[in-house]
């Protein structure tokens, strides 16, 4: 397949790599070279068999809009957007695009959101929490995962109150704990990134599944069936 990866930070040049690793063409563009999505046009795109997204949430909006417009299919890695999720999945189905988007692609994530379901049963009257930590750069707190655990936590139980820290120190890939007190006990749930390469090996398998489809998904909806 022939990928095009938005955004030359250290997430969009690992996905990049990890891509050509898997046997794919890649071409990578940075904001730079595409203010506004400007050089997102239907030739362009038409190059490519999906695109793959890990720049700003202030670059994603044009950029989506800009390949749903065009037919492109579009996996989208960055957070901080999901404000206008009802708008682009508008635009998606008016177009009969295809959109797969994540507020995190690491597998050890996934997992984390099921043992979130998992917990809140068992800790009736506890006290909820979250806690992530990120690097200095990332431009949205709390983090896009955070938040998705946040709202996984309170499809159990819409009473819950859970407050969120985050912190941004260093080149912290990214660490997330789910913490449950009651008195002098604490149970905590705790997913911590090595490197970015999970999220670049899971985005890039998200790329592979959406070559042909049409539809608007959410990674966490359908990484099971990436095999």
């Amino acid at each position: 397949m022939i990928f095009l990866v938005l955004g030359r930070g250290k997430t969009g040049q690992v996905v990049a790599d990890v891509a050509a690793q898997r046997g794919h063409s890649v071409r990578v563009i940075g904001e730079e070279e595409n203010a506004n999505a400007s050089a997102l046009t239907g030739p362009m795109l038409a190059q490519f068999d999906v695109v793959i997204d890990f720049t700003t949430p202030q670059a994603v909006i044009p950029n989506m809009r800009a390949c749903l417009a065009n037919g492109a299919r579009v996996v989208v890695g960055t957070t901080g957007w999901y404000e206008k999720l009802p708008e682009i999945r508008a635009i998606c189905d008016r177009r009969n695009g295809a959109l797969l988007y994540g507020a995190n692609f690491s597998i050890g994530v996934q997992v984390m959101y099921e043992l979130a379901y998992r917990l809140v049963p068992l800790v009736h009257g506890f006290e909820l929490s979250i806690r992530e930590t990120h690097h200095e750069s990332k431009k949205d707190a709390p983090s896009g995962t955070a938040l998705a655990l946040k709202q996984t936590l309170l499809e159990m139980d819409p009473t819950l109150k859970i407050d969120i820290t985050s912190y941004r120190e260093g080149e912290a890939v990214g660490t997330h704990v789910i913490s449950a007190r009651l008195g002098d006990d604490v149970v905590e749930i705790r997913h911590e990134a090595i490197s970015r390469r999970s999220f670049a090996e899971g985005a890039v398998r998200a790329a592979e599944w959406l070559s042909g489809k049409t539809g608007c998904y959410d990674f966490k909806e359908i990484y099971p069936l990436l095999g």
